[in-house]
């Protein structure tokens, strides 16, 4: 299991507090929005989604792990870095005020928020505890925090992981431009030409770098016959 950061600090909150302010804006304006909520029950999507309120937010700036997605830690071992870092979104807000300001809306209309519970950040800590990737297409807010989180190899940045927004593409694209063919033929660090099918544990940490001379294969025995082998697990 990846070692992490604990950079949150929770104290007591008072009574439950509510605040809309009702006043939206043109995506792509969102920097003069001064929509405001806050509550002690949000409820947590994944690890940079909400919904506070009955609205939904995505974290402004980060991009966490698909809820299914796996990663790869050190050794090679897959650990569920999707349900871990939903998990450790909604530790950080368990009985506690979370407040959020609206920043934009995005195209599927979602509020993009930042969002604070007793001061500290959440998209922040989450990006600190290498459980999220700093979103560099749409904002740098958190490409300081996420040096730092590669830098020490925790999280998603102790072996190997695919950005979420990768994960995403793949899977809409059908993960291989041959129907069928999707079958995975990965070159090890070691230089072990090794396929990976779509039930197997390492299957959606595993990346194809055809550049490497990686490829996608249509079935198993195309990729022994090409001198691809079985996972030894």
């Amino acid at each position: 299991m990846p070692s992490f950061r604990s950079t949150l600090s929770f104290a007591a909150v008072g009574t439950f507090v509510a605040v809309l302010t009702l006043a939206h804006g043109a995506p792509g304006q969102g920097a003069g929005l001064s929509n405001l909520i806050q509550s002690e029950a949000a409820e947590v999507l994944d690890g940079d989604g909400l919904r506070v309120r009955g609205v939904v937010i995505r974290l402004h700036g980060i991009d966490a792990p698909e809820h299914d997605q796996s990663c790869q830690d050190a050794r090679g071992a897959i650990w569920h870095c999707g349900e871990i870092a939903t998990d450790r979104l909604a530790q950080m807000i368990a009985g506690t005020m979370v407040t959020c300001r609206e920043l934009d809306r995005d195209r599927y209309d979602r509020s993009v928020s930042r969002c604070d519970v007793s001061g500290v950040d959440l998209a922040g800590a989450m990006v600190a505890e290498g459980l999220a990737w700093a979103y560099l297409r749409y904002s740098d807010t958190y490409a300081a925090a996420e040096a730092s989180a590669r830098e020490e190899g925790i999280g998603i940045w102790s072996g190997v992981s695919q950005p979420a927004w990768e994960y995403r593409a793949t899977r809409r694209a059908g993960t291989s431009d041959a129907p069928g063919c999707r079958i995975k033929g990965n070159i090890s660090q070691s230089g072990d030409r090794i396929y990976h099918l779509p039930d197997s544990r390492s299957y959606a940490a595993t990346r194809i770098s055809e550049a490497r001379g990686e490829r996608w294969f249509c079935s198993k025995e195309e990729a022994r016959t090409a001198g691809w082998r079985a996972p030894r697990d």
